[in-house]
């Protein structure tokens, strides 16, 4: 149906290829950092740290997110069965037959995009207006908002 750039839709609108979760990019440094941290006994360096510093006192916590961020990771795409399973983006384009809300005529007043907007604003509709003006590979083309 498409290329492997065109695979990388999603069907809200998202590009999978600019996303960080899906370059692994994050994951990648966070794994590298806390190897590191590991490696120089960064625990017992920042107690004595902590001292001089206290923002040190919250290491532990810091190297918590640190491996939450490992796990920040999509080995599939959106349209690939990657991601959330029960996305209602993701159930009610399969439930219509579409390959994407740019196929739906309601996408622009659809409330299933709320739990993007904290992270992603209107990146997804941008998108998706864009993709029905000028097909997936021109969106592809272009400039994405993510």
């Amino acid at each position: 149906m498409y290329d492997d750039n065109g695979n990388l839709v999603a069907y809200c609108g998202l590009y999978c290829g600019d996303c960080f979760n899906y370059k692994g990019e994050i994951a990648d440094l966070a794994r590298d950092l806390r190897s590191k941290l590991r490696k120089a006994k960064f625990n017992k360096v920042s107690q004595g740290l902590a001292r001089y510093f206290k923002d040190f006192n919250d290491y532990e916590q810091c190297y918590s997110v640190l491996g939450a961020m490992v796990r920040l990771r999509c080995k599939k795409t959106c349209s690939n069965g990657g991601g959330n399973p029960a996305c209602k983006i993701r159930i009610c384009c399969r439930k219509k037959s579409i390959a994407g809300c740019w196929e739906c005529d309601e996408f622009e007043n659809c409330n299933k995009f709320a739990f993007l907007k904290p992270i992603h604003g209107d990146a997804n509709l941008k998108n998706l207006v864009k993709i029905k003006r000028n097909g997936i590979g021109g969106f592809i083309k272009g400039v994405r908002y993510f």
